[in-house]
């Protein structure tokens, strides 16, 4: 069957001691003319500058109808609640759920009741980096292994995800309650001076506290 539209998630922040996790969901049409938004890749083999050139060109298409994305966060308190897996698996239905309600493949049908609607998921292939899974209505899935740098739509969903992420990072950085942590330059990485400011400073309602019992504060 061919799909009418293919869908590409992944996801940035998965290792980070600090800051959330960030899921990206693009969907283009199966005969998208990747000419319009040139230069997309895996986000981490684009410089800052490209990626947000990206970015850009991306918002710009969506206002005019030419694909859909979505990104969804999920806090650092929530990753210690629930673990990194299913903080991801909620990041991923949320920005789905934006996504398809805005795209082709959101149709709707009456139920036998008349009161229900039932979304006809048959009509997208969902492309997924890595390990990560859609929920089982999208019939048509698969996981690719360094599927960022493999297909265009899951690089696309990796770069919003990471622009939109680090673009939170920086923001917060400016904040007085984390100014002691240069989260601004690492994203939350746990470099050498990350941990560093942490055993200095201790954690800050930003940091996910299972990910850093290895740190002793001084």
């Amino acid at each position: 069957m061919q799909q009418k539209d293919i869908i590409g998630i992944d996801e940035a922040g998965r290792g980070p001691l600090a800051g959330p996790v960030s899921v990206g969901v693009a969907c283009v049409s199966s005969d998208f003319d990747w000419g319009q938004i040139p230069g997309v890749n895996d986000s981490k083999k684009l410089t800052e500058k490209n990626r947000e050139a990206i970015f850009l060109r991306a918002k710009k298409l969506q206002k005019e109808g030419k694909l859909q994305f979505a990104v969804s966060m999920v806090s650092a308190k929530v990753i210690d609640k629930i673990g990194i897996v299913p903080a991801i698996n909620l990041a991923m239905k949320r920005a789905l759920r934006r996504v398809v309600q805005n795209s082709s493949i959101y149709r709707t049908k009456k139920s036998k009741t008349g009161s229900d609607t039932l979304r006809d998921m048959t009509q997208c292939l969902v492309q997924l980096d890595g390990g990560l899974k859609a929920p089982e209505e999208y019939v048509w899935q698969e996981t690719i292994v360094k599927g960022d740098s493999k297909e265009k739509v899951i690089g696309l969903a990796s770069i919003m995800a990471k622009v939109t992420r680090d673009r939170y990072m920086k923001r917060i950085a400016k904040k007085t309650a984390f100014a002691a942590y240069d989260l601004a330059i690492h994203k939350g990485y746990g470099t050498k001076k990350h941990r560093e400011c942490i055993a200095q400073h201790g954690l800050s309602t930003e940091h996910r506290t299972s990910y850093c019992k290895n740190i002793k504060v001084l």
